[in-house]
């Protein structure tokens, strides 16, 4: 009988991950301290003041670019996630959150709008995104680990990974879907490639864009949970922790807070467009 023949993408993957953890550790170890100061430093100065006053503080900081909406739900979740005593731990997720979303958008959007000026690059990029949209959430925490031991920063850089796909996908869409007729009154006026894409092409795409920015949130909050198995600390470990010690109470509480912030982020970040932003769309 002939043995099958199995084929594993972590045979060749494992000895570059193991190459670079051991000619490259010192590099790895900068980089996991500059994040880990970076998340400490924010997580200390929103626990300098008091959780109402940290809480009222957030709240007119989304009132300023959300409305008055977006500020009262955050006022009542971050409330309930105290109340749930939750709030050192939700601090924390919060920070987590938003740092991979701002780097997952920083970095999906220029990609996204890149790929979406060339076909070829549509092709190639194409089954790189698919295969890294269909693996499970917790294979990118696998070499984070590896390369930048245990703890909340191989979260936060496995989760800046995740997002990414997503958000280059929705902004090729969302390129594709601006209309012709807009780009040839921008030629037609003598409007540079720069002027089309800041003043045009831009604030056509962004109510897609916002689209790409909540599935980054999402995707971000999915891995919270995963993160928590590698010492990340935040909700994520209060739910590992109320699961590994089979206290039900906890890992209630800890997901009810998770439930409450996604739904806080989703309402923030969707009425945290410009209006001049929408102009045009």
């Amino acid at each position: 009988m002939i043995d099958s023949i199995h084929v594993s993408p972590g045979a060749v993957v494992a000895p570059v991950v193991s190459w670079l953890n051991i000619n490259h550790h010192g590099f790895f170890v900068e980089v996991a301290d500059a994040f880990s100061s970076l998340i400490g430093a924010i997580v200390h100065v929103l626990s300098l003041a008091p959780a109402p006053a940290t809480i009222a503080v957030l709240s007119l900081a989304v009132f300023a670019f959300a409305g008055w909406r977006g500020a009262l739900m955050c006022a009542c979740g971050l409330a309930l996630c105290l109340a749930l005593g939750m709030w050192g731990a939700t601090l924390q997720t919060i920070v987590v959150i938003l740092l991979s979303v701002v780097f997952s958008v920083l970095m999906g959007i220029p990609l996204g709008v890149l790929m979406s000026r060339s076909e070829r690059l549509k092709v190639i990029s194409r089954p790189i995104l698919d295969m890294m949209q269909t693996m499970p959430p917790w294979v990118y925490l696998v070499p984070a680990v590896i390369l930048f031991g245990l703890g909340v920063v191989p979260a936060l850089l496995s989760t800046i990974v995740y997002g990414i796909p997503p958000m280059i996908r929705i902004t090729i869409l969302a390129m594709s879907q601006i209309p012709d007729s807009r780009i040839e009154l921008g030629h037609a006026i003598g409007a540079t490639r720069k002027s089309i894409f800041w003043k045009i092409q831009l604030p056509s795409a962004m109510p897609t864009l916002l689209v790409g920015i909540n599935q980054c949130v999402l995707f971000s909050l999915g891995m919270v949970v995963l993160a928590g198995l590698v010492g990340a600390g935040g909700l994520g470990a209060e739910v590992t922790r109320g699961l590994s010690r089979m206290e039900f109470g906890l890992g209630m509480r800890a997901s009810l807070a998770i439930v409450v912030l996604a739904l806080v982020l989703d309402r923030v970040f969707r009425n945290a467009i410009p209006k001049r932003f929408l102009v045009l769309a």
